[in-house]
């Protein structure tokens, strides 16, 4: 029986030429290929220890998806900009740190619809697409503008806002509940008729529609999130994985991203 053991961090989802997304674990040094599971019986055991995934040191409660409270109030990684890229400061010199301002909000940025249940829009990095999209399962999803920084790309983003979601519907996303007809370019010229006369600058010529196809057998009809916070040790067979989610036959969900940090064991 295999056995994997070390913090959890983030699934890394690698997609094909025909769309289909790939995810690996990783557990510390161990790295886990997941797709490669889905039909298995998995156990997770939790130890009980958290590690803040900017310092490394123990913290007996998780914050903003893996930090300590200290760092949660101090790392660059994470800033409220993050969230709410908006509220990015870095553009006039002012940011938690230069250095990673630098390489994460004075880069290329896009705004972008995505397909995860109904048509949600988004910020992300340049260099973080197509990483974003399958990070949010996405099914489909289609660029609008390119700014030069995160500060412009939020502002966009908010005002498009005010006619579609900035919010992921994970519930829909995890039970399959996503209508793949949906016409993003239609949308697409409809976000572009939205923006104002200073913000028409930024429409990106690139009006292709990224597809992604996650690898799931079964979707589950009521997901209920399992989380460590409140049982040690979890046991199902796992019946696919979209987003940063693992589905279980059961109906349970795990997210993986929700338990950055956490100690756990892998076996199957």
């Amino acid at each position: 029986m295999p056995v994997f053991e070390g913090n959890l961090s983030k699934m890394r989802g690698t997609v094909s030429a025909d769309g289909s997304v790939t995810y690996v674990l990783k557990l510390s040094a161990d790295e886990v290929l997941m797709s490669d599971l889905i039909g298995q019986n998995l156990n997770f055991e939790f130890s009980g220890q958290i590690n803040c995934i900017s310092c490394g040191k123990t913290t007996r409660k998780s914050f903003a998806q893996g930090f300590c409270f200290s760092c949660m109030q101090t790392a660059p990684e994470a800033s409220e900009c993050v969230l709410r890229p908006a509220l990015c400061k870095a553009h006039v010199g002012v940011s938690r740190d230069a250095e990673w301002a630098q390489m994460h909000c004075l880069q290329p940025h896009f705004v972008y619809l995505a397909n995860t249940g109904e048509v949600k829009v988004g910020v992300t990095r340049q260099s973080q697409i197509p990483i974003r999209w399958i990070d949010q399962g996405a099914s489909a999803a289609i660029k609008i503008c390119k700014t030069p920084n995160r500060h412009m790309a939020g502002l966009i983003e908010m005002h498009l806002s005010k006619q579609f979601t900035d919010k992921t519907s994970w519930k829909k996303m995890v039970a399959g509940i996503v209508d793949d007809t949906l016409d993003l370019f239609k949308f697409r010229n409809e976000a572009i008729e939205l923006l104002s006369s200073g913000m028409q600058q930024f429409v990106d010529e690139d009006d292709s529609i990224y597809s992604f196809k996650f690898p799931v057998q079964k979707y589950p009809t009521k997901p209920v999130t399992f989380t460590f916070d409140k049982e040690r040790s979890f046991r199902g067979t796992l019946s696919g994985i979209r987003g940063q989610y693992l589905l279980f036959e059961d109906d349970q969900v795990l997210n993986i991203r929700r338990h950055n940090g956490y100690r756990i064991s892998l076996s199957y």
